[in-house]
């Protein structure tokens, strides 16, 4: 309920600029569906205090952004993977990468019953590849020894839009599995070998809570809002972990050591017994270059205070805060736009 009435109050928010006056100031985003709730929330926040300014952002998924971003429609973009040097290269002056948030890519199930699935990087490739395709598999059933798994097909369900969760997800099994790395691999679109496709993390989220015997790989506030089964995954060090601000920020704290200096960082598979592996920073993405410099500040205000007030926002909404170190170093870049 409470998923439903914050998405409800965002689209009444995000709705109202076409009501603004006209000395208002209304930024356009676009991009991932991934921290979607956490940015409704921080816009209808930011506006109670700013109500002359007026921020649209369309969920349409990491690669959606990314176009619109180059094609210079909106003001900023959002993609839960940092976008390429090639990527970059096509837009003038280039881009800031600020990490925004942190979540983690869960693999939720449909199993009525059934709780506490462990699942591993080889397991979790070949259900998505096919190669398991019943839930009392001896494979599956030799890592949940104390769960009694039903006979039932297994039903895979995957993003059909361009998407940075998928890249996260992909690009974590082609790392731990050679095979998929060569017969599917990994990027924001990539052809399963199975599966039914589903839009955004809303619609495989639809899908999971629907058909029985179900699997598929949603952002944690999705699974957790909805109450979705989450399976917990063994990690480099060889424990099963859940998803969980603790095993998220550990796996954010074993990456952020030595920060790259325009903060694209993955903190997939990271080391350290209590780091969840599919672990990610979703980032907002700046034009250095804006395509409408009178926005500019009204647009790093609201960023700055996403990166501070805003942090402890996310914590209802299963999104964990952000290291220290990021946000200092998010700041510093944040600062360079607008500067020769």
């Amino acid at each position: 309920m409470r998923f439903r009435t914050l998405m409800a109050a965002a689209v009444l928010v995000l709705g109202s600029a076409a009501t603004a006056r006209a000395d208002n100031v209304t930024i356009q985003g676009a991009g991932a569906t991934f921290p979607y709730p956490l940015y409704a929330r921080w816009i209808a926040e930011y506006q109670k205090a700013h109500p002359e300014l007026r921020i649209n952002y369309q969920a349409i998924g990491s690669g959606g952004g990314i176009r619109q971003l180059l094609a210079q429609t909106v003001d900023f973009g959002a993609s839960d993977t940092p976008m390429s040097d090639a990527e970059i290269a096509k837009l003038p002056g280039g881009v800031v990468h600020i990490p925004a948030t942190l979540g983690a890519v869960v693999v939720s199930y449909n199993l009525p019953g059934v709780a506490g699935l462990r699942l591993d990087a080889k397991l979790l490739a070949e259900l998505f590849s096919g190669r398991i395709s019943r839930w009392n598999d001896p494979a599956l059933k030799g890592l949940n020894a104390a769960l009694t798994l039903p006979d039932l097909p297994v039903v895979v369900v995957v993003r059909a839009d361009g998407s940075g969760t998928t890249a996260l997800f992909t690009e974590y099994l082609a790392a731990t599995n050679p095979s998929w790395a060569q017969s599917v691999g990994m990027g924001k679109s990539v052809r399963f070998p199975v599966g039914l496709g589903a839009k955004g993390n809303e619609g495989v989220t639809a899908q999971l809570k629907s058909v029985k015997g179900s699997i598929g790989y949603i952002e944690l506030a999705y699974a957790r809002q909805n109450q979705l089964a989450m399976a917990d995954l063994g990690n480099r060090a060889g424990r099963f972990v859940a998803p969980s601000f603790v095993s998220i920020l550990a796996a954010a704290q074993a990456k952020s050591s030595a920060l790259p200096a325009d903060l694209r960082l993955s903190i997939l598979d990271a080391a350290g017994p209590d780091s969840y592996p599919i672990a990610a920073f979703s980032y907002l993405l700046l034009p250095r270059t804006p395509r409408a410099p009178e926005k500019l500040q009204s647009l790093k205000a609201f960023v700055s205070w996403a990166l501070t007030t805003g942090q402890p926002l996310g914590a209802s909404l299963d999104y964990a805060p952000l290291p220290q170190a990021v946000v200092q170093r998010g700041q510093e870049l944040l600062s360079t736009l607008g500067k020769p």
